[in-house]
């Protein structure tokens, strides 16, 4: 019976923190990380898994679990009064790339959403609202692709609702299975629209069954709590349907907000337009947002100057769960950053100062994980350093482009080194910053102006434009693979041993013997062993039988040999001979 001491403990932990927790001195726990090749500090974050294998390593009685927090339990929720009025329910459209989450609030919208996205897929989180019935209800879409997972994990903490869009003609692939964890990690409630039930290979009861019996999501009609509309995007069928249970799940939650307090919320989007600067996307989520309100978020603070709804209409006031852009930020929110309403600049630059230095403290404390220790442990050889500056057009596109090309697998190989990044257009200053470093430019959604490109062809810099990330990530994959050294590959022909040494020249052996195996062909190199030592190494330049030459010579046959070799040595009777062939291989990445 395991009688051990259950502690536990979040998903990341500084060292101080948990060795106060395990009640041992910090400097024992430095110690054991620093035998298991990671140097740290008391302020240093380690993962659950390292701080796990830790504790195994130091024989502690005691056994770590992971406290079960969700997503949105880690932000700071308001507490309602009594005033709290009801607010539309925030819906987060999810699902696997393909399956029609952007076709589906097309049709719902009415406008063609999916013709603008590169590549067919969401690059961002897009906000819109609709009307059903008298009421509004707001709408994210959230990206598909597999490069988009703090995108969507984003998506699933800002709703109350997560529709989980699933092709009736494909059934449940990993993004669906991601979406379903982000959504329960957030606490939101389940919708599944079943979509594309217009097509002939169309199989909505396969879909059901599979989120049933692997996802334990028991559709309504089988006896479970989950209710899953079969839609289509493509005739509009049940799509009001769709609405109208979204309504009813957003009931049952009796949804309120805050109406008469200082506006608060997130930052969905954020980027730079020329002309307009800092322009943003938010969403409400308490209190009203109007022009004028000085605003701060994250590092980032100023004035709202202009206040804009999901079409791009001028509007004077927004208010809970409303998506709305604005531009007056002095400099780009991150984002995710919350947003809040002060009253004046001094308390602006007070909060925006005080989240820097705790930024500057986390950067400085670099998380550690298990598999930064595995890889410190195992990595016996040097690296070559794939050097990159990203440009992006927004916030969110940027961090999910970074973190994509971070989780290439190089197994130690390659160092990814990100020596500049940035919302906007790639500039003159990303280009004197890549030049003479071998770096190469990604411009993700934005432009290369000519006089900028003219500057990097003349400086030899190499810039590289995408619009879809997976394109991106297949060109870094490729340039990464580039710098691996060939792996050398050698195919064993035949053996011989020698029977009889002939003539000897400064670069020339005559000699003969009997293949013991395989074969004897010219044209390959042999390794010329004496016991067990490898005396040298030569090229066999011909092969005879019977004094007349030939092309290959095979098992329990005798021929004459004439050996190549750049340095001279003794042949001797009885020396084996070990034919092979090498090549160059080029190595690729996992």
């Amino acid at each position: 019976m395991d009688d051990k001491k259950i502690v536990n403990i979040a998903e990341s932990i500084t060292v101080g923190e948990l060795a106060e927790t395990l009640n041992i001195p910090v400097t024992t726990l430095i110690g054991e990380l620093f035998k298991n090749g990671i140097v740290s500090t008391i302020n240093q974050r380690i993962d659950f898994e390292t701080a796990t294998i830790i504790v195994e390593e130091l024989g502690l009685d005691v056994s770590l679990e992971k406290k079960a927090v969700s997503v949105r339990e880690d932000r700071q929720k308001r507490e309602l009064s009594d005033d709290a009025v009801s607010r539309p329910p925030i819906v987060a459209v999810m699902g696997h790339v393909d399956h029609g989450k952007t076709s589906l609030l097309d049709a719902i919208l009415g406008q063609k959403v999916v013709d603008g996205e590169a590549g067919g897929i969401t690059q961002h989180i897009s906000a819109y609202q609709t009307n059903r019935k008298d009421r509004v209800i707001t709408l994210l879409d959230t990206p598909g692709h597999e490069a988009f997972a703090a995108l969507r994990q984003h998506g699933a903490v800002l709703t109350d609702v997560v529709v989980i869009v699933v092709a009736a003609d494909d059934g449940v692939k990993p993004q669906t299975v991601e979406a379903i964890r982000f959504a329960r990690n957030a606490n939101a409630k389940i919708v599944v629209a079943i979509n594309k039930i217009d097509k002939e290979s169309a199989n909505p009861e396969m879909v059901k069954a599979q989120l049933a019996s692997e996802h334990n999501l028991n559709p309504e009609e089988w006896g479970g709590d989950v209710i899953m509309v079969p839609v289509s995007a493509k005739t509009g069928e049940n799509l009001e349907q769709l609405l109208d249970t979204i309504l009813l799940v957003a009931d049952m939650e009796e949804l309120k907000a805050e109406s008469g307090v200082s506006a608060e919320g997130l930052v969905i989007e954020a980027h730079l337009e020329k002309g307009r600067g800092s322009v943003v996307g938010l969403l409400v989520e308490h209190g009203e947002l109007r022009p004028g309100h000085l605003i701060v978020a994250g590092t980032s603070y100023g004035k709202v100057r202009t206040l804009l709804d999901f079409k791009g209409d001028v509007i004077k006031e927004a208010g809970p769960a409303t998506p709305v852009t604005i531009t007056g930020f002095k400099e780009l929110p991150q984002f995710g950053d919350t947003f809040s309403i002060v009253k004046s600049d001094k308390e602006a630059r007070a909060l925006v100062e005080s989240t820097r230095l705790d930024r500057e403290r986390e950067a400085a404390s670099t998380n550690v994980t298990s598999a930064d220790m595995l890889k410190m442990i195992s990595q016996k050889h040097e690296s070559e350093d794939f050097k990159i500056i990203v440009k992006a057009d927004v916030q969110g596109s940027l961090t999910s482009v970074i973190d994509s090309l971070k989780l290439i697998e190089t197994d130690g190989q390659i160092t990814l080194r990100v020596i500049g990044s940035g919302v906007g257009p790639i500039s003159e200053n990303d280009v004197r910053l890549a030049a003479g470093q071998d770096t190469i430019i990604y411009g993700f959604n934005v432009d290369l102006s000519p006089p900028v490109k003219r500057i990097a062809t003349r400086d030899k810099v190499p810039v590289r434009l995408y619009k879809v990330i997976y394109e991106l990530l297949d060109d870094a994959k490729a340039s990464m693979e580039q710098l691996l050294a060939p792996d050398v590959v050698e195919t064993e022909i035949g053996k011989l041993t020698i029977k009889g040494v002939f003539r000897t020249t400064k670069d020339e052996i005559i000699a003969g013997g009997e293949v013991t195996g395989g074969k004897a062909t010219a044209g390959v190199i042999a390794r010329v062993l004496r016991g067990e030592d490898k005396i040298a190494e030569v090229e066999i330049t011909k092969v005879q039988r019977q004094q007349v030459e030939a092309k290959e010579v095979f098992e329990g046959e005798m021929c004459g040999l004439s050996l190549k070799t750049e340095k001279k040595f003794i042949l001797e009777e009885g020396d084996k001979l070990e034919f092979f062939t090498r090549e160059l291989v080029k190595r690729t990445l996992a």
